[in-house]
């Protein structure tokens, strides 16, 4: 599904991302966690698409297409999603005007208001601005509502629980664990364990210094809750 070769990159002439090598599967959910600056949303946004980042060297694939290649709008009609860490407020575009061109743009259907009840989404954001006056949870709720209704075969959440209270967490979760699949894989980005209370991955990777430092299974996740990154 995805494979990353010893990539590189940097912001600003800064090297961020030091040879870093990762291999996703189907059916796969990976979360990489670990301490602020090492590059956890630099590897996000790198695999968005994001213009100010610069990769330097290295090798993306996606579905055997050379990402890096591939322009934004590109990956995501390849089948690739980007849930962010700030989602942005959109003015004069609403929910329902977004979606409706989103899904038409990727020529699929989707059962918004049904999405909608599943997230605890109330039906009238359909007509408000894209994320204007919501509040932290409303934001990544809608995130992932679009997230259900594109139905990616990879999804990337930068750091989706930043900000939530237990109860959006769980909402958020049920809503990211009815999307998994054989087909499809999750890369899950966070700081903490107890989003993977609740979405439970395959592997967890500790990003450190701008490179993949150890890799283990869920237990990793609790045994850096306890002890840190040190």
């Amino acid at each position: 599904m995805l494979e990353i070769k010893h990539l590189c990159a940097s912001v600003d002439g800064k090297p961020i991302l030091k040879r870093l090598t990762l291999s996703v599967e189907k059916g796969q959910i990976h979360a990489i966690m670990g301490p602020n600056g090492a590059g956890k949303s630099t590897l996000a946004k790198i695999l968005a698409g994001h213009p100010a980042y610069e990769v330097t060297s290295g090798e993306v694939w996606f579905k055997g297409q050379d990402l890096l290649e591939m322009s934004p709008e590109e990956r995501a009609h390849a089948g690739l999603f980007m849930s962010f860490q700030y989602p942005l407020e959109i003015a004069g575009v609403t929910n329902r005007q977004f979606l409706e061109a989103a899904l038409k743009a990727q020529k699929k259907e989707g059962e918004i208001e049904k999405k909608m009840a599943a997230l605890q989404i109330p039906l009238e954001f359909l007509d408000r601005n894209i994320n204007e006056g919501f509040s932290g949870g409303e934001k990544k709720r809608n995130e992932i509502l679009q997230m259900a209704l594109f139905n990616p075969d990879l999804a990337i959440l930068d750091e989706t629980d930043s900000g939530l209270d237990i109860d959006a967490i769980r909402i958020v979760a049920k809503g990211v664990n009815e999307m998994r699949g054989k087909e499809n894989a999750l890369l899950i980005i966070t700081h903490y364990q107890r989003l993977l209370d609740y979405i439970r991955p395959d592997f967890v990777h500790v990003l450190a210094d701008g490179k993949i430092a150890r890799t283990g299974g869920p237990e990793l996740a609790l045994e850096l809750e306890a002890k840190g990154y040190a």
